[in-house]
């Protein structure tokens, strides 16, 4: 079980502590040109690959984006209560309640994690979810033209293709498979590479209240997902990747956005930094649980 849980966390540590040290240790990052060569080439290569390369039951992605945007709208709710308990802008407070890190630390895990079951495509459907969502909150906080950079999107056009393939069981020629194949490779190394050098560079203040959110939103993040998994009558393993993906730390885009928008940039910094250091003490300890089910 721990040569397992090992094999999973491993990776992770790897990629992000490259990132972390490469930066402490002096060396240059170009944090934006790799942001936008992932979420503009990787991203949406990496979706129609796994999507369109792997046998998707499109019953189970789509009561799995489903199950995603019920998740996301309880904790709205949640969110709303904190912001009104605790007398915090809800401008500032709901993005990082509702959007865990599912792209930079979630797929990587997952696909460690789950690879022998192929659950690794619900992965990505849940990715998808909380990536649209997190890019049009985003956009309407941060952007005086929130629908003109979705739009822009390149992954939202590779999602449109991803489930026209997907539902029309359309093999892509080998040359271009390949050459997907190819672009999507660089995307997870590269995202966990930038999630350590955005630990790195992160300027965090008030970090006792930022680790008692990120305690208490992993216990109801975690709590609502198994609720709805049950509700929704998701397979088991359906159900651990829900949980687990919904439990990540706060995204760290939750703070670019945040500082775009000049929304308390520095309190939104110190609860994805909080976060993540904790998700290195709770999440191995929730996949080997999970993985002992299996």
């Amino acid at each position: 079980m721990f040569a397992q849980l090992l094999a999973v966390m491993a990776p992770v540590f790897a990629g992000a502590g490259v990132g972390f040290f490469w930066v402490r240790l002096g060396q240059p990052y170009p944090t934006g040109f790799i942001t936008k060569l992932v979420l503009n080439v990787g991203t949406p290569c990496l979706i129609i690959s796994s999507l369109a390369s792997t046998h998707v039951d499109p019953d189970a992605f789509y009561r799995m984006a489903g199950a995603t945007i019920i998740m996301l709208g309880a904790l709205t709710v949640v969110a709303l209560i904190i912001s009104r308990v605790f007398s915090i802008a809800w401008q500032v407070i709901l993005p990082p309640t509702l959007f865990p890190n599912t792209g930079n630390m979630g797929l990587p895990v997952m696909m460690y994690a789950f690879k022998d079951t192929n659950g690794f495509p619900l992965a990505i459907a849940i990715f998808v979810v909380v990536s649209l969502a997190q890019f049009i909150v985003g956009g309407f906080t941060a952007s005086r033209h929130p629908l003109k950079s979705l739009a822009r999107m390149p992954t939202i056009y590779a999602i449109i293709i991803a489930l026209l393939l997907m539902a029309f069981e359309i093999t892509l020629p080998l040359w271009l498979r390949n050459s997907i194949d190819l672009l999507a490779g660089f995307t997870i190394p590269m995202m966990l590479i930038t999630l350590g050098v955005s630990l790195a560079s992160i300027r965090a203040s008030n970090l006792k209240n930022a680790m008692l959110f990120s305690i208490a939103r992993v216990i109801i993040a975690g709590s609502l997902a198994a609720g709805v998994g049950y509700m929704l009558d998701l397979p088991m393993v359906a159900r651990y990747i829900l949980i687990a993906m919904m439990c990540m730390p706060v995204a760290v885009y939750n703070y670019l956005f945040a500082q775009k928008s000049g929304r308390s940039p520095e309190f939104v910094a110190s609860l994805v930094l909080c976060s993540t250091l904790l998700s290195f003490i709770y999440m191995p300890l929730l996949l080997g649980f999970f993985m002992h089910r299996m």
